[in-house]
This record gives C-alpha cells, sequence and structure tokens, in this order.
C-alpha cells in the first residue's frame, strides 16, 4: 500500500509506492500546477529526507489534474520583480530546486502530462528521464516574459537537446508537441494518453531493481563536464570492487534469477 509522506510544503505531496518508487507531485490543480516560492524553498529538503529513506529506490516527479506544470507562478513572479534583489533571491532559489533535483541519489523520471511549461519545463529537465503523454505539450518561455533564464538551467537544456535546438525553445518560447520534443531529445518516451503514469510507474519499478551502485556511478559520470567524469567515477569504482554487488549480480545470472541489491 502506497504511503504518505508529510512534505510541510503546500504543494508538494509525496506517496512512497511499493517497489521502492517515491512519487513527488506537483500539487496545485486550481493554478494548472504554477511552482510558488515557498515550493520552490520547499523542494531541496523534501527530496533530502526522500533521499535518507532506504525503502526509496527511484522516485517520480508528475503534476496533479492531468498537467504537469504552468511554470513559475505568474502573480508571484510579478510581484518578485518589482525589486532586483528579490529578483535575485528568487531566482537563486528556483536553481537550488533544480539542482536538488539533479544531484538526487536516485533515478529520477518526470511524468509529463498536460501542459510542461517554463519552470516546470526545467524541473523535467533535471530529471534524469522525461516520459510524456502523446497529448502533452511542452515549452520554456522566458522570453514571453522578458525574464533572462539563468545559466544553469540554459546550460542542462544545451546539454539535452543541444545548443541549436535550446536556442530554438528559448528564443521563441514556443510550445512544441511530445513527439517532437522527442526527437528533440527532451522527452526520452512518448506513451498514448491514459498510460504514461502507469507505464513510468512500471520502469521506475524497474531501475528500482537494478544495482543502486551502478546506477550512482552512471549519474556521477554524468553530472559534470566530461573531463571530470574519471575523478567522479574512481569511488565508485573502489567501492565496487569490495561492495557484493557484482558478486550478487554475477550469482544470480548463473542462477537464472534476479538479483537482489
Amino acid at each position: 500500500m502506497p504511503q504518505h509522506f508529510d512534505t510541510g510544503v503546500d504543494g508538494l505531496r509525496v506517496t512512497v509506492e511499493d517497489g521502492g518508487v517515491a512519487v513527488l507531485v506537483l500539487d496545485r490543480p486550481e493554478r494548472r500546477n504554477a511552482v510558488t516560492l515557498a515550493m520552490w524553498r520547499g523542494l531541496p529538503g523534501v527530496l533530502d529526507r526522500l533521499a535518507a529513506l532506504p525503502e526509496v529506490r527511484a522516485l517520480l516527479v508528475t503534476g496533479a489534474g492531468g498537467t504537469f506544470s504552468a511554470g513559475a507562478d505568474i502573480t508571484e513572479l510579478a510581484e518578485v520583480y518589482a525589486d532586483p534583489q528579490r529578483a535575485d533571491a528568487y531566482h537563486a532559489d528556483n536553481v537550488a530546486a533544480e539542482e536538488a533535483l539533479a544531484a538526487f541519489p536516485h533515478p529520477t523520471i518526470a511524468v509529463l502530462l498536460g501542459y510542461c511549461v517554463g519552470g516546470g519545463c526545467q524541473l523535467a529537465a533535471a530529471c534524469d528521464l522525461r516520459f510524456a503523454a502523446e497529448g502533452a505539450r511542452l515549452g520554456i518561455t522566458p522570453a514571453k516574459l522578458g525574464v533572462v533564464y539563468p545559466a544553469v538551467p540554459t546550460v542542462r537544456l544545451a546539454r539535452l537537446v543541444g545548443p541549436a535546438r535550446a536556442k530554438y525553445l528559448l528564443f521563441s518560447g514556443e510550445l512544441v508537441t511530445a513527439r517532437r520534443a522527442e526527437r528533440f531529445g527532451l522527452v526520452d518516451e512518448v506513451v498514448e494518453d491514459g498510460g504514461t503514469y502507469a507505464r513510468a510507474l512500471e520502469f521506475a519499478r524497474l531501475l528500482a531493481r537494478r544495482s543502486p551502485q551502478t546506477i550512482g556511478a552512471v549519474k556521477a559520470a554524468l553530472a559534470g563536464p566530461p573531463e571530470d567524469a574519471a575523478a567522479a567515477v574512481a569511488p565508485w569504482e573502489r567501492k565496487s570492487r569490495e561492495a557484493p554487488d557484482v558478486r550478487e549480480g554475477l550469482a544470480a545470472f548463473l542462477e537464472r534469477r534476479e538479483p537482489r541489491f
């Protein structure tokens, strides 16, 4: 049975499902899950607490009410931009939330339904993978508002889709279909409407059964520039020589059973 997890943050709801999968829901359906400052600020602490739970081995991020997120709360953003220092602080909190999601130690999958726009797309891009419903629409819209998109998500997007397509998305602010986003590399799998969450949960449960040692090394290698990858992976390589994961994986293969990592 799913277990409720008290986030202590309005607009963020979490359950821990069977099979080692936590589900983080952006939960403001009356505002199409627009992300408030309290949500940006609260997300790193929620993720830290989830990462500390031994039963959690993967994380789904999705939105309530049939949409992922319309982005930052525009009403709140208008107030923030009345003061340059408040705007600076807002974007620092925004980037810190994104970085915390990118640094989550287990696999993360964004489940994209409906609209995934602006800050919502920023959070989706910070996940390891993105599964989208056929009818989903994605876009990053700061150019429509005159907002300068921070360097961290700009570079992350370019690493994901390439510089030209990052410029296409950021220059225009236009929304693209899930299929086009998949061609861009912004989406990893497109699923028929109605089956996206179930498919993502199934895949997350699969990842939860894989070696956290292997997954942790991959995340470490790809988190920074290529020239830092060897140093980032080195502790994981050393651990793999001594920890039981490889012995268990080989034994399970020979015994034709599921490994127990």
